[in-house]
């Protein structure tokens, strides 16, 4: 891949992971505080789901990036997907991944999850993922 399609692909794929997280971050906003616990539970949950959905942009950048050839059309990307290919090129990655699929989607998007640090930790990881 030439240096000129490499910086295309950075220019598409992290700013688009970052308005994500920028969108994950504001709807958050709406859940309101109380005590170590968001209030409103459907904030918590679309933020979740909206930051997985950066960390998986960022993911499918770092995968072209990295010359992982792209899945027959009309075929879904799966967890596995994922997991299988960042084991063989970044356990780091992978291990990040595997923190942000934990907390963001299934205990924050699935589960409910509204514990602020928890939270917090899951937008971290995503963060790292993305940089």
């Amino acid at each position: 891949m030439s240096i000129k399609e490499q910086s295309s692909v950075r220019n598409k794929y992290y700013p688009e992971a970052i308005r994500y997280m920028n969108n994950a971050q504001e709807a958050l906003d709406k859940a309101g505080k109380e005590y170590n616990y968001y209030i409103d539970e459907k904030y918590v949950k679309a933020a979740c789901g909206i930051a997985y959905s950066g960390v998986l942009k960022a993911l499918d950048g770092y995968l072209i990036l990295k010359e992982i050839p792209k899945l027959k059309k009309g075929k879904r990307k799966s967890k596995e997907y994922y997991e299988m290919n960042l084991a063989t090129l970044d356990r780091k990655v992978l291990t990040s991944y595997n923190a942000a699929y934990g907390i963001l989607h299934l205990g924050g998007y699935y589960e409910g999850l509204t514990h602020i640090k928890t939270i917090k930790t899951g937008l971290e990881v995503a963060f790292e993922i993305i940089e």
